[in-house]
């Protein structure tokens, strides 16, 4: 049997197996200026409750695993100054990768569903490495057996799409001398419709992006109001991403 597609969909809590919660407030630093959480603060606090749990599973490659795909979608927009709670758990495995599914619940009703696929790799090389017998244990329950591939789903560019420069900063590049995985989804926040917020965000990442790179934000929206998005250097698409407004 085939696997499934990889971080498309929101599978509900697990009635078994490791399920892990920490909580998150809302700070300035993390909202729109109508104070709705932006979609790149939404990718940071995934990567942090991600990192908690691996590290608090005592797993020895806490940090050695890379994201391939997320799936947002925001439902209720989390707010300034909101206390969230944020349930993530392992919904599906490969040779070398897993599946977080992630929930967003706020106190004052934001409701965000999230999806992610994570590769494991060898921190040295870079390359993907097996998951262990100790990941099995600990994760293997709440994933049930399921299974999903790696394969990517989003289209490349159009023809008729735009293009301008998008500068990489600083502040967007990690330890690993890439641009962070929340740091994407900066450009998808600079292409929202006015006033978007309840909607679908989905991003896949290529191929890494180091400092130094000429990058273009290419850019292209149909007759639904979806928006589609890629980060491109030179021949190569780093970065595809695709905003589904609610409708």
């Amino acid at each position: 049997m085939p696997a499934d597609l990889p971080a498309i969909e929101l599978l509900p809590r697990p009635a078994s197996g490791r399920v892990v919660t920490r909580t998150r407030t809302v700070r300035l630093g993390d909202v729109d200026d109508r104070g709705r959480l932006r979609l790149d603060a939404t990718a940071r606090y995934l990567q942090d409750v991600a990192t908690d749990d691996t590290a608090d599973a005592q797993l020895d490659d806490a940090f050695g695993w890379v994201v391939r795909r997320t799936l947002i979608e925001v439902r209720r927009a989390a707010s300034l100054d909101e206390r969230l709670e944020l349930s993530t758990f392992c919904s599906g495995t490969g040779r070398s990768w897993a599946e977080r599914r992630t929930r967003i619940a706020g106190e004052r009703g934001a409701t965000i569903e999230t999806v992610s696929l994570w590769i494991r790799v060898d921190p040295t090389s870079g390359r993907p490495t097996n998951l262990t017998d100790r990941f099995a244990e600990l994760y293997g329950p709440s994933a049930g057996g399921r299974r999903v591939s790696t394969r990517l789903s989003l289209p490349r560019p159009s023809l008729d799409a735009t293009r301008r420069p998008w500068p990489i900063r600083r502040v967007d590049i990690d330890p690993l001398r890439h641009v962070n995985n929340a740091a994407h989804w900066a450009a998808v926040e600079e292409v929202l419709p006015a006033g978007s917020r309840r909607g679908v965000g989905e991003i896949e990442y290529l191929s890494p992006l180091d400092p130094g790179t000429d990058v273009e934000l290419v850019v292209s929206t149909d007759e639904t109001a979806t928006t589609s998005a890629w980060l491109v250097a030179g021949d190569r698409v780093v970065t595809a991403a695709r905003w589904t407004p609610a409708g």
